[in-house]
């Protein structure tokens, strides 16, 4: 039994589910609208609200955390420090939202889009 285990699997190994995360997570930040499965987008909202937070201090640390969470892409790690956060200063919460799209012709998975608020 699960008791006390917190998050979804994806039906993915802890390391391929940690990469697709941090994919997830580079692509946002860098479209700042992505379409994905609605179970990925759950999965992803704390994810991305978290390292908003850590880049809304500005911090060396932040800036370290951040990195480590967007496969250490400067540029991503740059956007969310020096566009995204700043938007957000005076927002306690609530940066992301998921809307439900529908089902996928290929297979009937139901999508959403994930977007900045």
């Amino acid at each position: 039994m699960r008791h006390l285990v917190k998050g979804k699997t994806l039906g993915r190994k802890k390391a391929h589910r940690t990469a697709l995360v941090r994919n997830l997570v580079t692509a946002l930040v860098l479209h700042e609208r992505i379409e994905t499965t609605e179970a990925k987008a759950k999965t992803l909202k704390p994810k991305i609200e978290r390292l908003i937070n850590h880049a809304k201090k500005g911090s060396l640390a932040a800036k370290q955390t951040v990195l480590k969470d967007v496969f250490n892409n400067r540029v991503v790690a740059k956007k969310l420090m020096e566009v995204i956060a700043p938007k957000y200063a005076k927002r306690v919460g609530g940066y992301v939202r998921v809307v439900k799209l529908g089902k996928r012709a290929g297979d009937a998975a139901d999508m959403a889009m994930i977007e900045f608020v």
